[in-house]
């Protein structure tokens, strides 16, 4: 049984959406007693994965279009989840977490503002995600501010 099962979402060629594999590849270069998945832009493929690790928290991680500035990231509540655009997803977000409910206590989605969805990943943007690396190696998520 996984402490926490990171589950980082996103299109690594499409610009800021890529910040979710960019977290797994540089959280995997140390050690540390998460699981990391990099589920590129099907989540939904991974569900066995997650039932098997049976973690205590399930953490996704993905570009979020939250209206706010570029970089920013949010704890994004379930209920706020279906009314927003998170990256690009065969299921929409919502469908998942209510199906992985089932099987995982403590879900936590924490999204990161793009600032572009095509290219490169912005530099902004990049920075939140060494910052998100850092919160989540010292296992401080918590401190990252609610939507």
């Amino acid at each position: 049984m996984a402490d926490n099962l990171i589950i980082c979402i996103g299109n690594r060629g499409g610009g800021d959406d890529g910040i979710g594999p960019y977290i797994a590849d540089m959280m995997r270069k140390e050690p540390h007693n998460d699981t990391i998945l990099d589920c590129g832009t099907i989540p939904e493929n991974y569900t066995a994965v997650i039932k098997q690790k049976k973690p205590k928290t399930l953490i996704l991680i993905d570009a979020a279009e939250m209206n706010l500035k570029a970089g920013t990231m949010r704890i994004i509540p379930k209920e706020k989840i279906g009314t927003m655009h998170i990256s690009t997803h065969g299921m929409p977000l919502s469908i998942l977490i209510t199906y992985l409910e089932r099987e995982v206590e403590n879900i936590i989605v924490i999204g990161i503002q793009p600032q572009r969805m095509s290219g490169t990943m912005s530099s902004v943007v990049k920075k939140s995600g060494d910052q998100l690396i850092e919160i989540l190696r010292m296992n401080r998520y918590e401190q990252i501010p609610v939507l």
